[in-house]
């Protein structure tokens, strides 16, 4: 059964695709013929992923799922939060942006931070889902690993002593804000389609 992931991103579409198996076939939006960078102009994650996934519904008419991901750290007031990809200017710059977040925190005490991920899923009809994945954790005074994307360098989730990027992607997918939300919506999947045959 294909599904469009409303992205581009390589590293999301294969983190995803691994998480949704079969008989879920992930197509990216290159795939069906949209190579436009899709508007994220809400001031809410789960307003980023309805707006991107709301898109591809009306412009293709096939089953699709957007996501947007935060990290909100607690002594910034919760910045980057839904600015995270540009949150050092709008060419989305993974160093800038953890050195912006490094740099806010010079001095600070409270490390305390969380990922979040929504998730949209919008199906036949345009009948819309949520879902969220959240995972708490500190961030790190300096990068460390050199796996994953976007902050994960500078990120240890709770009850952990390294970040998300010196774990492989199947250990971080286990814990991992999106891989949270995914395992939702793969639930979701498995049992609309997957146990009822329809």
């Amino acid at each position: 059964m294909k599904i469009c992931f409303a992205s581009n991103n390589a590293h999301k579409l294969k983190e995803i695709q691994q998480l949704l198996g079969p008989p879920f076939e992930l197509v990216s939006l290159e795939a069906l013929g949209c190579t436009q960078e899709l508007a994220e102009d809400q001031d809410t994650l789960e307003g980023n992923a309805l707006q991107k996934a709301s898109f591809v519904w009306e412009q293709y008419q096939v089953i699709c799922f957007a996501d947007d991901t935060g990290l909100e750290v607690e002594a910034l007031n919760n910045e980057p939060g839904v600015y995270s990809a540009r949150y050092a200017g709008p060419e989305r710059d993974n160093q800038a942006n953890m050195q912006k977040v490094l740099e806010n925190l010079k001095g600070q005490a409270n490390r305390k931070a969380r990922f979040r991920t929504s998730i949209a899923l919008f199906l036949e009809e345009g009948e819309q889902h949520l879902f969220n994945g959240i995972v708490e954790g500190h961030i790190m005074e300096e990068p460390r690993g050199e796996q994953g994307f976007g902050y994960d360098p500078i990120f240890v989730p709770e009850g952990h002593d390294r970040t998300f990027a010196q774990m492989d992607s199947q250990e971080k997918n286990q814990i991992s804000h999106r891989g949270r939300a995914v395992q939702q919506l793969v639930s979701f999947l498995q049992h609309r389609y997957v146990q009822t045959g329809t």
